[in-house]
């Protein structure tokens, strides 16, 4: 197995046992519970498999227990079986008065005096096998008020599961989907023109990724999908080196190349071997301001010699809510992107304009350049001209194209 696939694995079985652990407490909690209120000296979930139960939960009163979880039986020997198909009543008050329990090899060995034990149906109808409690001795008191409770326990307990099943199925799905859009090399690219305000011209271009497999959504869906299954960073990177070869292609040394990437992405992996055929004082870095941060130090660690290298950092999405400041003043930006959310309707909004000018203001005191993002109008473009913008990019100048319909712009002006 290849070193992705292997990570991959890897990554899956870690969630995977995260939620087993959480569903193995919680339904343990509730065996103690069952077993104490039944005066049971046994109370365990077994799973029914091809050939075998295995006893996935067990709560005991004895120890050492005489079942183990874990322990692995074979399916037509016990009781379990036997209930589910009819051949043995659900509640048997005292095995010894029931011929067909005392054939049973366990109901000797355990011993088994009393025993209670109800099917655990999931959603789709499936038995995934039985909740069981039984007790060395013999209870007549136990009646079918008890195996009311019984049942009202396997109903919840078999949500517990089904829930982790489909939980389980979905984390799946969505990990193949992730994994298939890798192996096509997607995501495909395009490019959005950054435009210098004072002359219109294309200065840089800010790469964007578009996912062609099914289902259709947006990007910033399947970014979320890949980051639930841990393989944000994996797309990220692919993302990146697909747009470096896309770039390189354009053939135009005058214009930067805008990355967006999480903080994540920077930390975990190498990107100064990812960018290594650009040059880096033409790569700008856009830190999105939806992104959270949780060490600001590591954070630094990481860019400090890409900086040096020449890479400048952008963060994206400013003016959009709160963590704004807290990347700006902690990042210290050399770009600051207005989210078009500021952008938008502009000319006619006082109070954006209000935070827009402060914005301006600091970032120059600070050495920082501001784009405009989202400009879809020109009555917003004169406005942010007016307030000091130095950058502006939107559908109003000019719609994200794929490479070879950027280069052609370029060559025609």
């Amino acid at each position: 197995m290849a070193i992705p696939q292997l990570l991959q694995a890897q990554q899956r079985e870690n969630v995977e046992l995260a939620q087993q652990s959480a569903a193995l407490t919680t339904i343990d909690r509730a065996l103690k519970t069952l077993r104490r209120h039944l005066k049971m000296d046994v109370a365990f979930v077994s799973r029914f498999m091809p050939d075998h139960r295995l006893f996935r939960n067990v709560d005991s009163a004895a120890y050492p227990s005489p079942l183990q979880a874990g322990d692995l039986l074979p399916l037509h020997d016990g009781y379990c079986y036997k209930v589910v198909t009819g051949q043995l009543p659900r509640l048997i008050p005292d095995t010894s008065l029931c011929p067909e329990a005392m054939e049973i090899p366990a109901t000797h060995q355990m011993p088994i005096g009393a025993h209670v034990s109800v099917p655990l149906v999931l959603y789709d109808g499936r038995i995934y096998g039985t909740l069981c409690c039984f007790s060395r001795h013999a209870d007549p008191t136990l009646n079918e008020r008890d195996l009311e409770i019984m049942n009202a326990f396997a109903e919840l307990i078999a949500s517990q599961i089904s829930d982790e099943i489909r939980h389980n199925l979905d984390f799946s799905e969505r990990l193949l989907r992730i994994t298939e859009a890798l192996a096509l090399r997607e995501p495909a690219i395009v490019f959005q023109p950054i435009f210098a305000i004072a002359d219109r011209q294309i200065v840089g271009l800010e790469a964007l990724a578009r996912f062609g497999g099914e289902p259709k959504r947006s990007p910033d869906i399947w970014i979320s999908e890949a980051a639930d299954v841990g393989m944000r960073s994996r797309v990220e990177r692919q993302a990146i080196e697909n747009a470096i070869d896309e770039f390189t292609t354009i053939g135009d040394d005058t214009i930067s190349l805008s990355l967006n990437v999480s903080a994540a992405t920077i930390v975990d992996s190498s990107l100064d071997i990812v960018l290594r055929h650009l040059p880096l004082d033409r790569v700008i870095l856009e830190v999105t301001e939806h992104e959270k941060i949780y060490d600001y130090q590591q954070l630094a660690a990481a860019l400090h010699p890409l900086r040096e290298r020449g890479v400048r950092i952008a963060i994206d999405d400013a003016g959009s809510g709160y963590a704004s400041m807290r990347h700006v003043l902690n990042i210290r930006p050399d770009i600051i992107k207005f989210d078009i959310s500021l952008t938008k309707d502009i000319e006619t909004d006082s109070v954006k304009r209000a935070l827009a000018h402060a914005l301006v203001t600091f970032a120059h005191h600070t050495g920082s350049l501001v784009v405009g993002e989202g400009v879809e109008t020109a009555s917003e473009l004169r406005t942010l001209g007016d307030l000091g913008v130095d950058l502006v990019q939107g559908y109003h100048l000019g719609r994200p194209v794929a490479a070879d319909l950027v280069r052609q712009h370029l060559t025609a002006n």
